[in-house]
């Protein structure tokens, strides 16, 4: 699953990296280093502009809430739960298909953030246990440094409750993609733990390498056997992972030093 990333970069940076063509300045987001769901994000996006003659999609920036409201929803409210869809059923699920035939977007991020039990806590879980789990953190990242495009979906919903010119009549929210986690060896492997992303977790965001960008984004591109096949995983031995403190666990911690590297798990958690 993808449930906290990190997302660092500059606008700047990522308009180099994706081609951007229109970004606004007012919304630029500070750096994020522990990025939760409901929380605005960036996401690439092609699509024509508004108030414009030209039809043609460009490739826009864009400040998007992470959780999806389906455009028929009656409330927001389900968007918390919404910010993982699944790369399997994607093209089916009522909540997503209408998103992944049109609305498809890259949630760049640095990395995300993936919780192991260990085997100890695990076991008394299991048990039956009143003692709560302790979980140790791993951040997971490509191997060589570039930005990890996230899949996802964008969707617009109208709060009817609002008129057609208050600032929050619309909302655009987001979701990212998941897929299975690898079963391949890790690039890159903590000293102690895990070895393959499976091991941390059954699920992982589903990352798009560069040459899938463009037509993943493609607005034009409604064919959803062509759409499936872009979600396969990528190439094997591109990603490390690599334990960091269990400070990431507050929502309410957020600064650089949660990507500090540790020589391994915190002291209470057992992989």
């Amino acid at each position: 699953m993808c449930g906290r990333y990190a997302a660092s970069r500059r606008p700047e940076d990522l308009a180099g990296i994706f081609e951007i063509e229109k970004w606004e300045p007012e919304e630029t987001l500070a750096p994020d280093y522990n990025v939760a769901p409901t929380k605005e994000v960036y996401a690439v996006l092609d699509r024509p502009l508004k108030d414009v003659q030209d039809p043609r999609p460009v490739r826009q920036l864009r400040k998007l809430k992470w959780g999806l409201v389906p455009s028929w929803s009656k409330t927001p409210e389900g968007g918390a739960r919404m910010i993982n869809a699944r790369a399997e059923t994607v093209h089916e699920k009522p909540s997503y298909r209408r998103a992944f035939s049109s609305r498809r977007c890259i949630i760049p991020a640095d990395g995300y953030y993936e919780w192991v039990t260990g085997t100890q806590e695990r076991d008394l879980e299991v048990e039956g246990k009143k003692k709560r789990p302790r979980k140790q953190p791993y951040f997971v990242l490509p191997a060589d440094g570039s930005v990890f495009a996230m899949a996802g979906l964008y969707e617009f919903w109208r709060d009817r409750t609002l008129p057609d010119d208050h600032p929050q009549a619309w909302w655009v929210t987001c979701s990212v993609i998941t897929t299975e986690a690898e079963t391949s060896p890790l690039a890159v492997s903590p000293a102690e733990g895990p070895r393959t992303l499976a091991d941390i977790h059954p699920r992982m965001p589903l990352m798009l390498t560069a040459d899938r960008w463009d037509s993943w984004l493609d607005p034009a591109r409604t064919d959803v056997d062509g759409l499936r096949e872009l979600l396969a995983p990528p190439p094997p031995g591109l990603m490390r992972a690599y334990p960091v403190s269990t400070a990431v666990s507050n929502v309410r911690n957020n600064g650089p030093e949660l990507l500090k590297e540790l020589e391994g798990p915190e002291e209470g958690t057992l992989f």
